[in-house]
């Protein structure tokens, strides 16, 4: 082989390394990205397996409402009842969330009250908020939708659904949701590489913890 050959056969060796690690930079920049909002907010349950029940309910405004009706949005689905004191507590925050999400319209926040009327649930967020609410409010007195399809028991819960359908994580007990977090959350979900990490029981899966480590040490 003649040198210029051999030199022209390094070259392009060469070539294809350096787009080699930039593509791999590049995907493990995205990578982190899709996951720094989750392995910041730690949920209870964060996985890609289970779609989300659908449900239509009777909602404040008039008419019902369909889960389903969101399909090619983020939803944030939040549980709750005037009973439950953290419920209470954090809706402030779900406001000031719902307020924020006019600037995100790819995004919608739905609340779910089990409480045992419009008017009932209406009222308790007049006295909480001292108005109407940012956000969608539905109510299930039966709890047919809350208990027997999502298998609610404690309130408040949160639930972050993409924009196919699928559940992606879940947040048991009150939160701070006007954190920006929740947003870079839910708008994660639509990136050209979807976030890997899983949690179960609140605990990170074992083999995704290398992504949650480094994302706390940039």
């Amino acid at each position: 082989m003649q040198f210029p050959q051999f030199a022209q056969i390094g070259f392009i060796a060469f070539a294809a390394a350096g787009v080699y690690g930039f593509v791999a930079a590049a995907r493990d920049g995205e990578t982190r990205h899709s996951c720094s909002a989750l392995c910041a907010l730690r949920p209870n349950y964060a996985a890609r397996n289970r779609k989300a029940p659908d449900f239509e309910l009777p909602a404040l405004g008039g008419g019902k409402v369909r889960l389903s009706s969101f399909r090619g949005k983020s939803v944030i689905l939040n549980f709750w009842t005037k009973n439950c004191r953290p419920c209470l507590e954090e809706m402030p925050s779900l406001a000031n969330l719902g307020k924020a999400l006019r600037e995100h319209p790819n995004v919608v926040l739905l609340t779910v009250s089990t409480d045992e009327s419009l008017e009932d649930a209406r009222d308790t967020l007049k006295s909480v908020l001292g108005g109407d609410p940012p956000f969608v409010v539905m109510v299930d007195p039966d709890a047919k939708v809350v208990r027997e399809k999502y298998g609610t028991k404690l309130y408040p819960e949160t639930w972050f659904i993409d924009q196919e359908g699928v559940i992606r994580a879940r947040f048991d007990g009150a939160r701070d949701w006007a954190s920006a977090l929740s947003v870079d959350l839910s708008e994660s979900f639509g990136g050209p590489i979807p976030c890997g990490v899983e949690f179960a029981s609140g605990t990170i899966r074992e083999d995704a913890l290398g992504v949650c480590a480094d994302l706390a040490h940039d």
